[in-house]
C-alpha cells in the first residue's frame, strides 16, 4: 500500500486530496489494461483514456466561459504534481502522456491568441490531440539562445526551415510548438514560437530515437515549411521568454515525477526486504538494510518537501518560482536515482532482469535528471537567482 501520508501537509485543500484519491482509483483499473508492446500506439491510447477519464484537463485552464476546456480557471501546480506523481509510480509511460499534453500545449496557453487557444486546447484537455514542445536542436539543448532554426517572413506567412530533435511525442504529435529564429535581436531575443501541424508540408520526421525507457521521441526537419503568421504565438522574438515561463511551470512536476519513480522503488524494496531471506534472516533483520531503507525515505520526503514547497508558492503566492522549482528538480531527481539504485541493489541478480519493476524504474529515472533542464543547469539557475538577490 502506498504512503500517502503526505497529503496531509498543509500545501494541500480537500480538492487535490479528493483527485488524489480518484486517480489513484483510476490508476489501479485502466492502467493495468495498457499493452506498451507497441510504444506508440501505448502512448496514443493513454492519451485518450486519461483524456476520457478527465485527467488531462488540469493541464490546461478553463478560460473563458470554459471555452479551452480545462478543469480550473488556471492551472494548478499541485494538481499537477499529484497527477504526476502517482501516475509515475504506476507506470512511467502514462506519467509522460500527460505530461507532454501540458508542456506541449503550455505555450498556446500562455501566449496564444485566442483563435489557437480555442483550436487546440480543448483538444488536449479531451485527448484528442497529441502535443509537442519542439525546442531542442542538435547544438542547443542546454544552451537555448544558441539555437539556429530559422523562421523567416514572407508576407502573410512564415517559412521554416532547420532541424528539432530530442523531441518527445515526435512522429505521433498532431502539432507541434516550434521554437525558431527570427532575428529581431541577438541572442535569446531574436525567438519566436509558432503553432505547426503535424502533416505541413516541409515538416519531416527525418528519424525516430529509441532510448532505455520508451516513449515517442524524434528528430524533426523543416525544409520550406510555410505556415500562417497567425500561428506565432505572442509577439515575434517573444519565444525564449515564452519558452521559459513554460518551463517554469512544469519544472516542479519534473521533481513530482521523481517522487513516484522513488515511492515506487522504495515499496518494493520494503516488500523485497520483508520475503528475501538471507544467512537465516530476512534482509529487513539486517541493520545494513534499516540503514539504506532509512536513508531512502529521509531522501523522499526532503525531495517532496521542496516539490510541493514550490507548487504551493506559484499556487498561492503568484510570482516566479524559478529557483525555488529548480531546486526541487534537482533535487528530487538526483536523490531518485540514488533510491532506485538502492532498491535495485536489494534485489540482487533479480533487480536486472528485464521486466522487473526495479529494472524499468531504473531506465526511466535516468533521462529526467537530463530534460528540461540538466541537474548541472538547475546549480547555475540556482545561483544566478541568489547573486541577482
Amino acid at each position: 500500500m502506498a504512503d500517502t501520508t503526505w497529503l496531509d501537509w498543509p500545501f494541500f485543500d480537500d480538492g487535490h486530496r479528493s483527485m488524489a484519491a480518484g486517480l489513484e482509483a483510476w490508476c489501479v483499473d485502466a492502467l493495468a489494461r495498457i499493452d506498451h508492446r507497441d510504444t506508440d500506439a501505448a502512448c496514443r491510447k493513454l492519451v485518450s483514456e486519461l483524456g476520457q477519464a478527465g485527467w488531462l484537463r488540469y493541464c490546461v485552464p478553463a478560460g473563458p466561459d470554459q471555452s479551452w476546456g480545462g478543469a480550473l480557471p488556471q492551472i494548478d501546480s499541485r494538481m499537477v504534481c499529484i497527477l504526476r506523481e502517482t501516475l509515475a509510480r504506476h507506470d512511467g509511460l502514462a506519467d509522460f502522456a500527460l505530461a507532454m499534453q501540458g508542456l506541449g500545449s503550455g505555450a498556446i496557453a500562455l501566449m496564444g491568441p485566442d483563435a489557437l487557444r480555442e483550436r487546440y486546447l480543448p483538444r488536449v484537455a479531451s485527448g484528442q490531440a497529441i502535443a509537442a514542445f519542439a525546442l531542442s536542436e542538435p547544438d542547443a539543448g542546454s544552451d537555448v539562445a544558441a539555437l539556429s532554426c530559422q523562421a523567416r517572413q514572407d508576407g502573410d506567412s512564415y517559412v521554416l526551415d532547420g532541424a528539432k530533435t530530442w523531441i518527445s511525442n515526435g512522429g505521433i504529435a498532431d502539432f507541434y510548438c516550434v521554437f525558431a529564429r527570427t532575428g529581431e535581436a541577438p541572442g535569446a531575443r531574436g525567438i519566436s514560437a509558432f503553432v505547426v501541424d503535424a502533416g505541413t508540408p516541409g515538416l519531416e520526421i527525418a528519424e525516430r530515437i529509441d532510448v532505455i525507457a520508451p516513449h515517442p521521441l524524434a528528430t524533426l526537419a523543416f525544409d520550406g515549411c510555410r505556415i500562417p503568421a497567425s500561428q506565432r504565438l505572442g509577439d515575434a522574438g517573444q519565444g525564449f521568454k515564452l519558452a521559459m515561463m513554460t518551463l517554469d511551470i512544469f519544472r516542479a512536476s519534473v521533481a513530482a515525477a521523481a517522487l513516484g519513480f522513488a515511492r515506487r522503488a522504495l515499496d518494493e524494496a520494503v516488500k523485497r526486504s520483508r520475503e528475501r531471506r538471507m544467512f537465516g534472516q530476512t534482509l529487513a533483520d539486517m541493520q545494513l538494510t534499516q540503514a539504506a531503507l532509512g536513508d531512502m525515505a529521509t531522501a523522499i520526503d526532503s525531495a517532496a518537501l521542496l516539490t510541493y514547497r514550490a507548487a504551493w508558492l506559484r499556487d498561492v503566492q503568484g510570482g516566479r518560482t524559478t529557483r525555488e522549482a529548480a531546486m526541487a528538480k534537482m533535487a528530487a531527481t538526483e536523490s531518485a536515482q540514488t533510491v532506485i539504485d538502492r532498491a535495485l541493489q536489494m534485489f540482487g541478480g533479480a533487480g536486472v532482469v528485464s521486466g522487473m519493476p526495479v529494472e524499468k524504474l531504473y531506465r526511466e529515472i535516468r533521462a529526467l535528471r537530463i530534460y528540461e533542464g540538466a541537474t548541472e543547469v538547475q546549480k547555475l539557475i540556482i545561483a544566478r537567482e541568489l547573486l541577482k538577490d
